[in-house]
């Protein structure tokens, strides 16, 4: 009995990491289309509100919440993903120890 086969998560993780702090530093690309249109559309709303001489506060509110979901979306995947390769590990441990202990020396 080998090493469990945990590339296949060991890669998800690194993947939504990476994700992750695209997220932090602002980046588009690993958003998914909800969260994209939310960021477009507070952008937007932030501008037009400019334009007009208002204040962009409320559209600044809506970025930050758009944003702050996407950073939580991400961080409970990876959360997800660590736990699925601890019960992957565990499990395999089990079944080494279940066929250690059941030779008969």
């Amino acid at each position: 009995m080998g090493k469990p086969d945990t590339r296949r998560l060991d890669k998800a993780i690194q993947q939504t990491t990476r994700k992750l702090e695209a997220v932090q530093n602002r980046e588009m690309w690993p958003l998914n289309s909800r969260e994209r249109r939310a960021v477009l559309g507070a952008i937007g709303s932030g501008a037009v509100s400019l334009h007009r001489g208002n204040g962009t506060a409320r559209a600044d509110r809506r970025l930050d919440t758009a944003w702050q979901s996407a950073e939580t979306r991400l961080t409970t995947e990876i959360t997800a993903l660590r736990m699925e390769r601890q019960r992957i590990v565990t499990e395999a441990a089990k079944t080494k120890a279940a066929k250690k202990s059941s030779g008969w020396w």
